[in-house]
């Protein structure tokens, strides 16, 4: 059965808790992490319409938090998300979740 992580980027706010979450549990080198937080602009689209997104996106060194999701703990960057804009779940329920034109993306572990 495969697992996913479901990030609804609409409600993402940039606050990269995610990323130092997942440093800090993983031991990792400063600088380095499982998943990091992209930011889309600031650019202006049109008079007073301002295009500013956060996209967090998994590294190669995102392991899914394998120990914790065996001790049935959820995988860190979810349980410490600000937003509560990280799911996780079986791949095919958090996919039944999108829907069309969503800010919403789906990773597999």
């Amino acid at each position: 059965m495969a697992y996913g992580l479901l990030i609804d980027t609409e409600w993402c706010t940039g606050c990269h808790t995610c990323e130092m979450a997942c440093q800090m549990h993983n031991g990792l080198p400063v600088g380095q992490t499982g998943i990091i937080v992209q930011e889309i602009g600031p650019w202006e689209i049109a008079e007073g319409d301002w295009q500013l997104s956060y996209l967090p996106a998994l590294t190669k060194q995102c392991n899914g938090c394998a120990p914790r999701v065996a001790e049935g703990k959820l995988p860190t960057c979810v349980q410490h998300c600000q937003a509560k804009c990280v799911e996780y779940g079986k791949l095919k329920e958090l996919a039944a979740t999108m829907e069309a034109g969503s800010s919403k993306v789906l990773f597999a572990l």
